[in-house]
């Protein structure tokens, strides 16, 4: 099966996926093992302290891999400068960046004069619109489905990526989800030309920094393990069910605002939890798709797998 279309050819990778950036988890060993896999590997910037560290990181990346990388921008979340970040991408000459979380304009005003490919995640089909007048090269969609931080809608991807394909002329990159190479022949079906996956690049060996209990809540979960946490401060995410989950509901029940939640929602209280295992002292991003994830194998071997099912699916759809 050719699995050659204008995503593969835009970020000159053998398949049309992509991972995403993974606050706190998404470094140099699993973004490599992604592109060397074939897809698109990223690392995340806004997660690492200073540029420096970015400058460090990408580095890496070029000692693992020959292959096409990117850097995420999850810029608006936290309020950081990221301007410094995004000027280290273009002096390392970094192949692709993609911006979440915010406004891309800024971002992609700065990588626009260099030959850098621009991915843009959207969650509607307004933002989708305006990505591609900003000069996006391609939108990445995610549906309510997804892990983390989604749109304020409550648009799956079922429905979402169709209709942003019929608005936009630049390629449509689906997400949220979809874990399998099902997922991924499904948005192929609906006129996506590619597919994000995060969560279930976690279940993989070369997520290091993601803690064993992280992972195993991964393949123990079930459809209704996810919750939407933050929706009363209009920034709704998909979160894995736990004790912690809970309070930060019942925190939001009392409408009391970003200063009685915080400490629940804060950077430390995500890294608590993914990165040592505190399972009532903090939280996991986690979309639906985690329902799917029954194991944990090589980044390689998970996307052969994909491959090899998607493939299977086409031979049964010619007969």
């Amino acid at each position: 099966m050719k699995w050659e279309n204008r995503v593969t050819k835009l970020l000159g990778i053998d398949f049309p996926i992509i991972q995403g950036g993974l606050a706190y988890l998404a470094y140099a060993d699993l973004a490599a093992a992604v592109s060397n896999a074939g897809g698109l590997g990223q690392i995340t910037a806004m997660s690492l302290p200073d540029a420096a560290h970015l400058r460090e990181e990408i580095k890496k990346v070029k000692t693992m891999t020959d292959k096409p990388f990117g850097v995420n921008f999850a810029i608006g979340q936290h309020g950081r400068p990221f301007e410094h970040m995004v000027e280290v991408a273009v002096e390392e000459n970094v192949p692709v960046v993609s911006v979440t979380g915010g406004n891309p304009k800024p971002v992609l005003d700065m990588v626009k004069d260099h030959d850098i490919k621009k991915l843009a995640l959207v969650a509607a089909r307004r933002q989708a619109e305006k990505a591609e007048e900003l000069g996006a090269d391609a939108v990445m969609v995610v549906g309510q489905e997804g892990g983390g931080h989604l749109g304020r809608g409550d648009i799956g991807t079922l429905v979402l990526t169709p209709q942003v394909i019929d608005h936009v002329s630049i390629p449509v990159i689906a997400s949220g989800g979809i874990v399998d190479g099902r997922g991924l022949m499904a948005s192929l079906a609906l006129g996506a030309e590619g597919i994000e996956m995060g969560t279930r690049f976690i279940a993989t060996k070369e997520c290091i920094d993601a803690h064993q209990t992280y992972k195993q809540a991964l393949l123990d979960a079930d459809e209704n393990a996810t919750v939407v946490i933050k929706r009363s401060i209009g920034a709704p995410a998909r979160a894995l069910k736990n004790s912690w989950t809970e309070e930060i509901l019942n925190i939001e029940k009392l409408e009391q605002g970003y200063d009685s939640l915080k400490d629940f929602i804060s950077g430390e209280a995500n890294k608590s939890y993914i990165h040592q295992g505190n399972e009532t002292k903090g939280f996991g991003w986690a979309g639906q798709g985690a329902a799917r994830i029954h194991d944990i194998p090589t980044v390689e071997e998970l996307i052969k797998s994909m491959i090899a099912e998607a493939e299977n699916i086409r031979r049964k759809w010619a007969q």
